[in-house]
């Protein structure tokens, strides 16, 4: 018979990298004071808009961030996800005020949050939707993340 990892133990493994991505790195994958809430923290509004050529702003990859987690947290329920339009943050979102960035950095974070919690209850999950949107958010996160710190190289003081 096949060993088998209980769920609680994949949640487990799960939050870890979640911890990693957003909040606070412990050796996973990133260096030390670079997970996105350490990044993000060091940018301000000014920054969070600056236009990188042809490419979306910092702003622009925070909105989809949180978009994301909220389309994956209803894919993970079976909610209907007819809403799911994925350009219109990148066509909509460019520049913000301090306000703006402070409130899109508070949403992101309760988003997240909210996702986290879930992890408490995965003995619930009914299988594959559940892990996989769950891995989904951990990998696509990881990627802005990196997005997001290779474009600071490139911010204007």
């Amino acid at each position: 018979m096949p060993k088998q990892i209980p769920i609680s133990e994949v949640a487990r493994g799960f939050q870890f990298l979640l911890v990693e991505t957003f909040e606070n790195v412990q050796g996973a994958y990133l260096d030390k004071g670079t997970s996105l809430f350490e990044t993000l923290a060091d940018i301000n509004a000014a920054n969070a808009s600056q236009p990188m050529g042809d490419c979306a702003t910092i702003a622009a990859h925070v909105a989809h961030v949180t978009y994301y987690l909220r389309v994956l947290e209803d894919r993970m329920f079976g909610r209907d996800l007819s809403y799911v339009d994925w350009d219109e943050i990148w066509e909509t979102v460019s520049a913000v005020t301090e306000a703006e960035w402070e409130a899109m950095i508070a949403d992101l974070r309760s988003t997240y949050e909210r996702i986290k919690g879930h992890l408490d209850d995965a003995e619930s999950w009914g299988g594959i939707t559940e892990l996989s949107s769950m891995l989904g958010i951990i990998a696509h996160s990881a990627y802005h993340l990196g997005e997001i710190r290779q474009m600071t190289c490139h911010l204007e003081a």
